[in-house]
Formats: C-alpha cells, structure tokens, sequence
C-alpha cells in the first residue's frame, strides 16, 4: 500500500499535468473557432465552383481540357494531408488507416504535414514530394501542392490524382475522405459523406441547382473560360481541403484535451481519497496506540 508521502506525490504530479492540459485545450479552443470559420466561410465558394465545373464540363468535350481527360491506368499520386502535432486524439491514425487501405503497388504519395510523412516513411511507401505550410495555411501554399499535383498529371506520370484529409462536420465529429482531385470530377466538400463510397463519384446522381433551373451562359465560350477556370477550381479545392483538416485539427486537439483534463480531475479526487482513507486510518491507529498505553498505566 502506499504512503501519504507517495500519494501526495502522485497528487502533485496529476495535478501538473491537469494544468499542463487546460491550458492546451482553451488554446485549441480558441485556434478551433477561427479554424471552423475560415472552413465554413469558404464551402459556398467550392460548391459554387462545383456547380460551374459541373456545367462546363457538360458543354464541352473530356478532349477541351487536358484536366478533364479521364483515363484508363491505375498510377495514383495521393495528397495526404495531417497535422504536424500529435496530441489530437485519433485524427491522424483514422486518416491512415484509410490511405493504408487503399494503397496499391502502383500508388506514390505527397505529404503535408508531419505525422504523415512520419507514418508513410515508416512503411515504406513511395513519398515523392513533401511540403511544409503554416498554421493556418495560406493560400500560395496550396498552390504550390495544386501546381506539383497538376505538373505530375500532365506529364503523365500518374493517371490520377486524389487527396487524403480529414472532412469536419462538428466540433466532436470529423471525417476521414480520400477524393479524386484529377481528372476534375464535382467535390462537395463540408458535408456529411457517410452515404458516398470514398474514393467514387461523389456527385454522379447529383445535379447541381442552378443546372436544373438553366445552363449558364459562357463568355466567348465554355472552352475559354474552362480555361480559366479550372486551375482556380483544382488550387481552391486544394486550398479547402487544407481549411477543413485545419479545422478537424484543432476540434480534435480540443475535446482531445478537455477529455485529458477531466481524466486527470478525476484521478486526482480518487488519490485525494485514497490520502484521506490512509491518513485516516494512521491516526485512528495513533489514538488506539495512545489509549491502550494509558489504560496499561492505570
């Protein structure tokens, strides 16, 4: 059994890290809130994108647009995108079981952030490229990691490009995805995807609302402004995808250590019990002692 002394160390050292966990979880909280609404304030945009993507590509051919060009093979580069810090529960673990999965021989990989490089080094999987972006990133960064993925399709290199992130839905639910980037097929990032088979067309019976209610006009022509469009659509989509994993980060970094707080609280009640019932006993010992020697005197 354990001491007073022993136990009041315990006490000490849960009482430490209780403190060390708070103040990690009201900066997650705070980095949470602007994350979720940087996240949510640019999903109009991606699905006004979608929308334009959708009816461009119905008015004109795969061949307008080599971006649009489906093809046959199975070389894949994959975008996984985690966090550079840990402690943030099962976020990344989640996202590599799924990119695991889904590995074939004929998949290569570009990492953005740390754990992921981490982890895809550690198997021995073919990592091609790595970027470093900042917290929260910034746009440019994003299309660095667009243009790299774009480069590499068009040479041919690979015959699709998808990216691996974590989808936020809530501050207590987020959602590993992996989404076919190249060829360009409609992505409908910050919903509730647990209905669409990962990895599939996500948007194949879905037809956007402006295209029921009338096609778009195009200026001088659906082919120019294709053009123009697709690389914003491919580097914002990119650019989203960073948003929601920042988003799910800090989320999971939140509850993470609000839980990590609350399980030290409650293991330091259960030692400052356990002190007392100990504390108790040794004094109820003492004064048994001392009244046995007065009654031996008498």
């Amino acid at each position: 059994m354990a001491n007073t002394q022993d136990i009041r160390r315990r006490i000490k050292s849960v009482s430490n890290t209780a403190q060390i966990t708070n103040a990690m979880q009201l900066v997650a909280a705070s980095k949470m809130k602007k994350a979720q609404s940087v996240a949510t304030a640019g999903r109009p945009y991606a699905d006004l994108l979608n929308d334009v993507l959708v009816n461009l590509k119905a008015n004109t051919d795969e061949e307008d647009h080599p971006l649009l060009e489906e093809r046959g093979g199975e070389k894949t580069l994959v975008i996984v995108i985690t966090t550079d810090k840990g402690l943030c529960g099962g976020l990344n673990t989640n996202l590599m079981r799924k990119v695991t999965e889904a590995s074939t021989n004929e998949t290569s990989y570009v990492t953005v952030g740390r754990k992921g490089r981490q982890t895809l080094a550690r198997l021995q999987k073919d990592l091609v490229a790595d970027f470093e972006v900042s917290d929260p990133a910034e746009f440019a960064e994003a299309k660095l990691v667009a243009k790299f993925a774009v480069d590499q399709f068009l040479e041919g290199k690979y015959d699709k490009v998808q990216v691996a992130f974590t989808n936020f839905i809530t501050t207590l639910s987020q959602e590993p995805m992996i989404e076919t980037l190249l060829p360009i097929r409609p992505i409908d990032l910050g919903r509730d995807k647990g209905f669409v088979s990962v990895g599939g067309n996500a948007q194949a019976d879905v037809v956007p609302h402006d295209v029921v209610e009338g096609e778009y006009l195009f200026e001088p022509s659906a082919g120019s402004v294709l053009g123009t469009v697709v690389p914003q659509y491919v580097n914002y989509q990119v650019f989203q995808m960073m948003q929601e994993s920042r988003a799910s980060e800090h989320s999971s970094r939140m509850v993470a250590m609000k839980s990590a707080t609350d399980n030290a609280n409650d293991m330091i009640k259960d030692l400052k019990l356990e002190y007392n019932k100990i504390r108790q006993a040794a004094i109820t010992t003492e004064l048994l002692d001392i009244t046995t020697a007065m009654r031996a005197l008498d």
